[in-house]
């Protein structure tokens, strides 16, 4: 049982370096890039997603450790591989897991009048499902050798930092040119939480010192909670309901509800060089449906000889006294979360300058556009402890009118091999694009610190 529960543990501390699509940002052939920045200079006439498939993105990975660390068929006991897991990674080692379906989108240019400049409105519903987890090291080092060997050691309750949620965002977004040099936009969002976890400011100790020969005094103070919501019924013996036709209702808008924003700009010091910035998801979730919290709080000091928690008589009932100082208790309190909000900013200069010319029109102004370009991004995530950044290189490349390219190079605490390449091709109206990330991770997945990918279909109508 304390092997399961500690590979339940390294399961969950499972993390990749999510929610950063560098690929995905500022790369305007795809209608999506307006998803991370509603300010984003986008051309199109209008354009629909393909319902479901318009959108589809993933990231997994690890941290500190790969599966073929744990599962290698290389004659070491697991017993061994295991805990020289647990003893390499540290309790800053993070855990991200997002996905990402769109259910619909769209958007449409709304032409300025005289001496004014074109708008753009967007709107669509996705379904999103994020993990955050930090490695618990201390609880991690309990469960597998417990605390003989660890007399004096102070072990923090605190290392256990996790939360969960599945919802679905319906959005709808409006940029402007506010100049020929300046594009600003903003996106509203109501979000509808199909399900919660979330145990995120947690505070505790175990220690064990030892008072008189073969006496030892053990101290354990915690002070945990785990907040849910629209999870608890399912967990009732007396539940028949259809959980199909539950989470269908909560993403529509039968869950709890939360309200955010998106906001972003572009701006062209010179034509060919190009300022943005964005801030996406500042918003909350107010959970008031289906709560439920689990408390496990209080203190407890105990002397004598190796004292024993996991149930069974003891001397003087120790277990029904460590059991009462610290109960396990049930609330029903609402709470609130708060979505990881996410920081974009990118430089980029362009160069290989084209002009358009296949228009006879007399009165055609032609359009200025740039083959190529290089760049610079940097990403910043909001998470309960320290935010997880990012910094982006990357290359753009018009390959012909048809096909654009975007390769990125991008350094952060997780990875300095991070190479991504993607995709954006047109054929009439239609836009096929697909993005990746950690290219070299391919050659062997079972070593993988991480692995992403995004793709979709688009229907797109430009000017003639």
């Amino acid at each position: 049982m304390r092997k399961i529960i500690l590979l339940f543990i390294l399961f969950v501390s499972v993390k990749s370096i999510s929610q950063n699509k560098q690929l995905l940002y500022n790369f305007t052939s795809v209608p999506q890039s307006l998803m991370t920045n509603p300010g984003a200079d986008v051309t199109y006439k209008f354009y629909f997603g393909i319902p479901l498939l318009s959108g589809i993105s993933a990231n997994v990975g690890s941290s500190g450790f790969s599966a073929y660390d744990l599962f290698a068929d290389n004659g070491v006991d697991f017993n061994v591989k295991l805990g020289d897991v647990v003893f390499s990674t540290t309790r800053k080692d993070r855990a991200a897991i997002n996905e990402q379906i769109e259910l619909f989108t769209g958007g449409f240019r709304i032409r300025g009048g005289q001496d004014q400049y074109d708008s753009y409105v967007s709107f669509g519903m996705y379904q999103e499902f994020d993990f955050l987890s930090y490695m618990p090291k201390d609880l991690a080092i309990l469960a597998l050798d417990g605390n003989m060997d660890y007399l004096g050691k102070v072990f923090d309750l605190g290392d256990l930092n996790v939360k969960a949620e599945m919802l679905t965002v319906l959005h709808i977004g409006y940029h402007k040119n506010i100049n020929e040099r300046l594009i600003f936009g903003a996106r509203g969002k109501i979000y509808s939480s199909i399900f919660n976890a979330s145990s995120t400011k947690n505070s505790g100790y175990i220690y064990t010192i030892p008072s008189n020969v073969n006496i030892y005094e053990q101290v354990i103070y915690s002070n945990l909670q785990l907040n849910t919501s629209g999870i608890a019924k399912y967990d009732d013996e007396d539940y028949n309901g259809d959980v199909a036709k539950d989470i269908k209702n909560k993403a529509l808008f039968g869950g709890n509800l939360g309200v955010g924003f998106d906001a972003g700009l572009t701006y062209y010091p010179k034509k060919n060089i190009q300022f943005t910035a964005s801030i996406v998801d500042v918003g909350f979730i107010k959970h008031t449906k289906e709560v439920e919290n689990l408390t496990y709080k209080g203190y407890y000091k105990y002397d004598g000889i190796n004292p024993k928690f996991n149930g069974g008589n003891t001397g003087g009932d120790v277990y029904q006294q460590f059991k009462d100082a610290i109960p396990l208790d049930t609330l029903h309190t609402k709470y609130t979360t708060w979505r990881p909000a996410k920081f974009n900013s990118s430089i980029q200069y362009s160069f290989e300058e084209e002009r358009s010319t296949d228009c006879n029109c007399t009165d055609y102004n032609p359009e200025t556009s740039y083959k190529s370009a290089v760049g610079a991004q940097l990403f910043v995530l909001t998470t309960p402890r320290t935010p997880l950044i990012a910094f982006t290189t990357y290359y753009r490349r018009k390959i012909f009118n048809a096909l654009q390219m975007k390769a990125t190079y991008t350094i952060d605490s997780y990875s300095y091999k991070n190479i991504g390449l993607g995709l954006s091709s047109n054929f009439g109206p239609v836009n096929f694009y697909i993005l990746a990330d950690n290219l070299l991770e391919y050659r062997d997945v079972s070593k993988a610190n991480s692995l992403s990918f995004q793709l979709g279909l688009n229907i797109i109508f430009k000017d003639k």
